[in-house]
């Protein structure tokens, strides 16, 4: 059996904001999305330039006489093994994020997937053990090898995280924690009443 997706207008109750409809927040929600991800990036890319590359200042071979072209290091960029001109050096990519537009990108994310009859509100769920053909039971059916979920949760729960991590498709995060990106990547959301509230906290302050 199938849970019934959380409605426009029960989602503007529990979270207290309205519900976004038009395509305002879609670019605050493009910026907050390209941030997380380039602030995941580590920049530790480098390659060596002709000033770095090991070995001598020695003239491979004398200027004039030999048939060959001129060349005064081994370490030219159009040698094999010389340096490299204009590749990466190590840089920071992160990206710095106004509040107010996570704020807004969050509401907008949260928007897009109650419009789209995505949001499914469930009971709290209890494991006794953290076994994952349990959590997969507790949600009747409604993932699959097929389906990737996003289980939003009220307070931390060690067994439904060691749960869900050995699912491949299932993500379980907090209210309070939970963010834009990741509303967006699933499926499916999963959201406990508590949750709720501690969303729309969020999106109210």
């Amino acid at each position: 059996m199938s849970f019934s997706p959380l409605s426009t207008k029960d989602a503007s109750a529990k979270l207290k904001v309205d519900i976004i409809e038009n395509g305002i927040g879609t670019q605050a929600l493009h910026e907050t999305v390209v941030a997380y991800r380039a602030n995941r990036r580590s920049g530790t890319h480098s390659v060596k330039t002709k000033a770095t590359v090991s070995g001598s200042g020695k003239k491979p071979w004398r200027q004039k006489g030999t048939g060959n072209a001129r060349a005064g290091y081994k370490q030219s960029p159009v040698w094999s093994g010389g340096g490299v001109v204009f590749g990466p050096h190590p840089r920071d990519y992160s990206k710095k994020t106004n509040k107010n537009v996570k704020q807004l990108a969050l509401r907008k994310a949260i928007s897009s997937r109650v419009n789209a009859g995505e949001v499914y509100l469930i009971d709290p769920i209890v494991l006794a053990k953290p076994k994952t053909k349990d959590l997969v039971a507790s949600l009747k059916g409604n993932i699959d090898k097929n389906t990737t979920a996003l289980l939003i949760i009220e307070n931390p729960d060690q067994n439904l995280y060691l749960a869900s991590r050995n699912h491949p498709h299932l993500l379980t995060v907090t209210g309070d924690l939970v963010n834009a990106e990741q509303l967006l990547l699933c499926d499916k959301v999963f959201i406990t009443d508590g949750a709720l509230g501690k969303l729309s906290i969020r999106l109210q302050k």
